[in-house]
């Protein structure tokens, strides 16, 4: 009863303020259309936060539980993190490669063929070593190379070739391998850490017959070469005992951990997915963009059974690492690198060092003239917007105008390219 009112107080002070009420009308219209137009895919999109209070509750449990929450809780994690998890998002020193996009397998979920190219990059790259020397030849000291595919490992020599010469130039670097194990026996295993690799991330294929047991074996089987070993895989949202049966075996075995992936719908054939009675998350992302992540969307129930395993290895006691990484993390990278092509005023602009948007605080209707009193009397800078109808100030300052009746939002922004220049272009307003 007390949600239920106090969601209809909010929605009373929001009916007062027409300015700001039409600006969050515009936006919900926004989401719903871009739910529309990935709808004409022909994907099933689950009722709108079908699970939300269930999630809700998971994250509040695993923040008391001490689990870490980075990038504005899109990666959540327990126990030992790869180093590279950590700089993925952000760090410039870091960078993944891949020979050829060729596969021994052909896994329904993967986003392999939304690359621009795929069907060219099939073929092995003749100039793998310019493309990594122009990395290694650069300004930013290197942290972390890994190599990716397709398959690596159906290209063996240049796959050696290639640790090799990363670790000759850049001998401090971190190196990891992707790769689904197909390939993988004793020889190789100690080929590869001869060559430098210090991470092996094994692909598994969550409905695959006797897959996780496999796995289990060659994960205990390259654990006696290769320092860190671990599996990095999308959670089915159906697969939940299976996973925990999963983990267990690799705890066992002091494996270094497992990057539990969002699910997600590739774009491509809906098909395998509607047979296995799958949906699309609703909304997909918290905040509608254009990402370019090629991941595509998330099926709908599987952060919640990431969240459960993540609660359930937490209980359980293991020291298995665990990493939580939803497709929102992946689309982190993007923001970032958009975000930090320029510099906002940082008088009324915040960069939020968690999810990389730029944020700004704003008021409308009558809001404005109170607010501005008690900036002006704080000698806090503020900018008005006649076009828009607002009042915008520094996320900061929001102490200052709670409690005098207001009702703030916070904008969130990216920086996009444009003939004429970079601009700032809004993606949301969220209620402060």
């Amino acid at each position: 009863m007390q949600d239920t009112a106090a969601g209809s107080s909010v929605q009373d002070a929001i009916a007062v303020r027409p300015t700001l009420a039409a600006w969050l009308s515009e936006y919900d219209a926004i989401q719903r259309e871009y739910i529309d137009s990935l709808a004409g895919f022909g994907v099933d999109f689950a009722s709108r936060d079908a699970d939300l209070p269930q999630r809700q509750a998971l994250l509040k449990q695993l923040r008391s539980q001490g689990a870490r929450f980075r990038n504005g809780g899109a990666s959540i994690s327990t126990g030992p993190l790869s180093s590279a998890c950590v700089a993925c998002a952000d760090d410039p020193g870091s960078r993944t490669f891949y020979l050829s996009l060729a596969c021994n397998r052909d896994c329904y979920f993967c986003f392999n063929k939304n690359q621009v190219n795929y069907e060219a990059d099939r073929l092995l790259k003749k100039n793998w070593r310019q493309e990594v020397d122009e990395f290694l030849e650069g300004a930013v000291p290197v942290t972390h190379v890994a190599l990716t595919g397709g398959e690596p490992l159906l290209h063996v020599q240049e796959a050696l070739a290639f640790f090799a010469h990363v670790h000759e130039a850049a001998p401090q670097a971190h190196l990891r391998l992707y790769s689904d194990g197909d390939f993988l026996d004793e020889g190789l295993a100690r080929q590869l850490a001869d060559a430098g690799l210090q991470e092996l991330r094994l692909s598994v294929k969550p409905d695959e017959p006797g897959a996780f047991e496999e796995a289990i074996r060659r994960l205990a089987m390259a654990k006696q070469f290769i320092p860190d070993v671990m599996v990095e895989m999308p959670v089915a949202p159906d697969m939940l005992e299976e996973m925990k049966g999963l983990l267990l075996g690799m705890n066992a075995i002091g494996a270094f951990g497992i990057n539990l992936l969002e699910f997600g719908y590739p774009m491509g054939d809906w098909a395998p997915f509607a047979a296995r009675g799958y949906q699309i998350a609703n909304p997909p992302f918290a905040i509608p963009y254009e990402y370019s992540y090629a991941g595509g969307l998330p099926v709908a129930g599987s952060e919640l059974a990431c969240l459960q395993l993540l609660d359930w290895a937490m209980d359980q006691g293991l020291e298995l690492g665990i990493h939580y990484c939803s497709l929102e993390n992946k689309n982190r990278m993007q923001m970032h690198q958009q975000n930090t092509q320029a510099r906002l005023d940082g008088a009324l602009w915040l960069f939020d060092d968690e999810d990389f948007f730029w944020k700004t605080a704003k008021v409308f209707d009558g809001d404005m003239a109170v607010t501005k009193q008690l900036l002006k009397a704080a000698g806090v800078p503020y900018q008005e917007d006649p076009d828009e109808e607002s009042l915008q100030f520094h996320p900061r300052h929001l102490p200052l105008v709670a409690g005098a009746g207001t009702l703030p939002a916070i904008s969130f922004n990216v920086l996009e390219n444009y003939p004429e220049g970079i601009a700032v272009r809004e993606l949301a307003l969220r209620l402060a």
